[in-house]
């Protein structure tokens, strides 16, 4: 049976074997007192709900004291499961913003491994724009997407082997009012039916005992058999490492790439819409860069402006169209910073104004720094071993003024560059 016990949030990584497994096995979650609890049900309980209620905000330094206090009136597993709990729910904010976090219930994994709630709601967006009205979800993880989907009006199946991951994908469908749009099963993804749905989306385990798992045939259940379960349905979207290569992309799939506040956060393979294509899409928007094709952009010397695209644009290999788009080129045949003469607004890319260009030495920027009275200092890299914080330590930036220091390469030597943000 494959094991999808991964990246959408369940509780318990795949084993070595990324494949197969011998009989089923039950996941155990360790609370603070270090005893096995292996469901939800002592917190679905009233006085579970009660006590999560009250410890709700706890912060770390509290807890030993809250635990005390609690434990005089509620059995002590029970008050170091609402405390876990409620430690999880904390951690969830970033992800699910503070009303849903707080309703939710969340595995260490599920926490770490979910999709943020703005990338789910554009995949369901999306869906609901090809006319897709029901979705198996498999590999479902503690929910994330489904409750998406179920709040674009989807009608989901979730399907999840790991018994504690389903139970927390059900427990999150019903706490957010959203059981009668959500199915959650506990099975083999291999031996669902999927037939009876409009859209398949597969989220495969990209996470093994050692960590994450970069050859997509590794991925638990197999890319190979995800894109097969894909080419059944009208349309499919299967979640994929952003860092995908991109010869293991089928002819017959569209390639997305997604970031969210700049930050990249998964590839989407899509089946039934643009075979072929290539897109970078950036949260909040969304906005899309569709791939044009393009050679890659010529080298040319330094311009007033440096442009760093946004991670998805490198990611889907579109830097070539941000430079059509600034009639730019660039610094280094292997680097992703554009440079043109001009400025020019764009989502796709953070302009930065150049004001100095140095060959690259400690020394002469510590100078420089102290010169300008610079104390607040940014430093970026893409093709430099130096790391950031070792470069703050050694030129020790003091003074009421800030600037960003690049260090990258300008056909093929160690440079470092000086500027700051553009005013667009």
């Amino acid at each position: 049976m494959y094991d999808c016990s991964h990246g959408a949030g369940s509780s318990q990584p795949p084993s070595g074997n990324p494949a197969r497994h011998r009989g089923r096995r039950r996941t155990v979650l360790r609370l603070a007192h270090n005893e096995p609890v292996n469901d939800l049900a002592p917190l679905l309980t009233p006085e579970g709900r009660a006590l999560l209620d009250e410890v709700r905000g706890t912060a770390p330094a509290d807890e030993l004291a809250v635990a005390t206090r609690l434990r005089r009136d509620h059995p002590a597993p029970l008050v170091s499961a609402a405390l876990a709990q409620a430690r999880l729910r904390q951690r969830a904010v970033a992800k699910f913003g503070t009303e849903d976090a707080h309703r939710m219930f969340f595995t260490p994994h599920g926490v770490e491994q979910s999709t943020r709630a703005s990338v789910a709601a554009y995949r369901a967006a999306r869906l609901t724009e090809l006319g897709v009205t029901s979705v198996a979800d498999l590999c479902c993880g503690i929910g994330g997407d489904a409750i998406a989907l179920a709040r674009a009006g989807i009608r989901v199946l979730a399907v999840d082997r790991d018994p504690a991951t389903a139970a927390t994908a059900r427990a999150n469908a019903d706490a957010l009012g959203l059981a009668g749009l959500i199915e959650v099963r506990e099975a083999d993804v291999t031996e669902v039916d999927t037939s009876g749905h409009d859209a398949v989306f597969v989220d495969p385990a990209r996470r093994g005992g050692r960590g994450r798992i970069f050859d997509p045939e590794a991925y638990s259940p197999p890319l190979s058999w995800a894109v097969a379960a894909a080419r059944t349905a009208r349309v499919a979207a299967l979640k994929i490492a952003p860092g995908v290569p991109h010869e293991a992309v089928p002819a017959d799939a569209e390639a997305e790439w997604i970031s969210d506040h700049g930050d990249v956060k998964e590839a989407v393979l899509w089946f039934g819409t643009e075979p072929g294509a290539v897109r970078a899409t950036l949260l909040p928007g969304p906005r899309a860069l569709r791939g044009a094709g393009l050679p890659d952009p010529p080298v040319r010397p330094l311009g007033r402006y440096l442009y760093e695209p946004d991670g998805a644009v490198i990611r889907a290999h579109l830097v070539a169209d941000v430079a059509a788009e600034l009639d730019g080129g660039l610094l280094d045949a292997t680097i992703a910073y554009v440079t043109a003469d001009t400025l020019r607004p764009t989502p796709y890319a953070t302009a930065y104004e150049i004001t100095d260009q140095l060959p690259f030495n400690v020394k002469r920027l510590k100078a420089l720094l102290r010169e300008r009275g610079v104390g607040v200092l940014t430093v970026k890299k893409r093709g430099s071993a130096v790391e950031p914080e070792e470069l703050r330590r050694k030129v020790k930036p003091q003074g009421p003024n800030a600037a960003t220091v690049f260090l990258t390469r300008v056909a093929g030597a160690p440079t470092m560059l000086i500027g700051g943000p553009a005013a667009v």
